[in-house]
């Protein structure tokens, strides 16, 4: 399947905009059968060689805002690590499902939650630069899940750019998510430009999120990526399923 670098454009009012900054993206294979329960109704996983994936997504929002323009001080800068998977909708709309999203900033996770249907979770989260290295860590405050909580650390170095290999276009050009909301499975669109991307060394990982939410991994980790981000705009939610 072929996916383009750079998104279409967005029909109608826009929802959100907001930057995500200094992201790494890391990969893993899983089963398509072994995460179709993650997915809402009229959704499936997406997948390309019969193999679908999971990611593990730490960054830094910056300047989050409603509407196309607004950018909100303090509540729109925050440190944000997510766990996705990929999905396609019978329309043929692919898009990501999130299986959690850590945040350090209570109000977003709360406003998130419950007027978007997004599994935020509150979180003391760092993102700290230094030359070439980046180093994210995350340990989740609420909701918990057993006697300790979840805990994310990743340290990289970044190196050059590169140009990305058509399955990794595939993997981060995605122009849309797919989440329950109102009872209802609903496509949320998204446009920016061509990720610029960032070979990254791996220094150090020890996470918990992506076993937390019980997705199994099936082979080795892809290479690891870094961009310095992009600006996204989101439209408005389009009805899937009921």
């Amino acid at each position: 399947m072929v996916v383009q670098a750079v998104a279409p454009p967005l029909r109608g009012a826009a929802l959100s905009a907001q930057r995500w900054a200094n992201l790494t993206f890391l990969h893993w294979p899983v089963e398509p059968d072994a995460v179709q329960r993650f997915m809402p109704a009229g959704v499936r996983p997406d997948v390309i060689d019969g193999v679908t994936y999971v990611a593990l997504v730490p960054f830094q929002m910056r300047g989050a805002g409603p509407g196309g323009r607004l950018r909100v001080p303090y509540f729109g800068d925050f440190c944000e690590t997510n766990v996705r998977l990929y999905s396609v909708d019978d329309e043929g709309r692919s898009g990501i499902v999130f299986r959690t999203l850590e945040s350090d900033r209570l109000s977003t996770t709360l406003l998130a939650r419950w007027g978007l249907g997004l599994p935020y979770t509150w979180s003391k989260m760092r993102a700290v630069h230094a030359g070439d290295l980046w180093r994210y860590t995350s340990a989740r405050r609420w909701p918990r899940t057993g006697r300790h909580p979840l805990r994310s650390e990743l340290t990289v170095r970044v190196g050059d750019p590169v140009e990305p290999t058509p399955l990794e276009v595939w993997l981060t050009a995605r122009w849309g998510l797919h989440t329950r909301l109102a009872g209802r499975t609903v496509w949320i669109p998204n446009e920016h430009g061509a990720w610029p991307l960032h070979s990254a060394d791996i220094l150090g990982l020890d996470d918990d999120l992506v076993a937390g939410t019980g997705i199994p991994v099936t082979g080795e980790m892809l290479r690891p990526l870094f961009s310095p981000g992009v600006r996204t705009t989101f439209g408005l939610p389009i009805v899937v399923s009921r």
